[in-house]
């Protein structure tokens, strides 16, 4: 069936095309969680709260065709609700199970997730919308409830921190030492 004519279905109240909608979107919900959280649990916890909260809400969504981005804010704000709860920090071995069919991809990823997950707030977003889910600016926009040079900076930013990090360097430009 034609996923926005599932949105219509569940905007007016079926539960059954609600469903069908988050298994058509399970997994990018769930490693969008998962980047966002660092381990299973905490993942789920996320995608669980984020149906409920989704559920609750359907009849607010105004533009069945943003269904996706109308979602994937409500897991934003989820995710960062779940990890305040738990006052949660990302645990580097925690990362290993990171959803992924090729184990040395894993490992070649590890600092970089490591990176992404210790970027200020709104750069994380921004840097795992655009990057992870392959949202225009544009939507990034939408979801982050900020205008597109906002996120245009908040992904520069992002990418310089980023790039300090895996090179092993503070802020300021100087050699980290362990």
């Amino acid at each position: 069936m034609d996923e926005i004519k599932l949105v219509r279905r569940a905007m007016k109240g079926n539960g059954r095309a609600f469903e069908q909608l988050l298994v058509l979107h399970s997994d990018r919900l769930y490693r969008t969680a998962f980047l966002y959280a660092g381990n299973r649990e905490d993942a789920l916890d996320i995608v669980q709260e984020t149906a409920c909260k989704g559920f609750m809400a359907i009849g607010q969504l105004k533009n069945e065709q943003y269904f996706l981005t109308w979602l994937t804010r409500i897991m934003i704000h989820s995710a960062y609700d779940v990890l305040k709860k738990r006052k949660h920090e990302l645990p580097v071995e925690k990362l290993s199970d990171f959803p992924c069919d090729d184990k040395n991809l894993i490992a070649e990823n590890l600092d970089l997730l490591e990176a992404v997950a210790g970027l200020k707030e709104q750069h994380r977003t921004a840097i795992i919308l655009f990057y992870y889910q392959d949202l225009p600016i544009c939507e990034i926009a939408g979801v982050m409830g900020v205008p597109e040079n906002t996120v245009k900076t908040y992904l520069q930013r992002g990418r310089k921190e980023l790039k300090s990090k895996l090179e092993g360097k503070d802020g300021n430009g100087k050699e980290c030492v362990s």
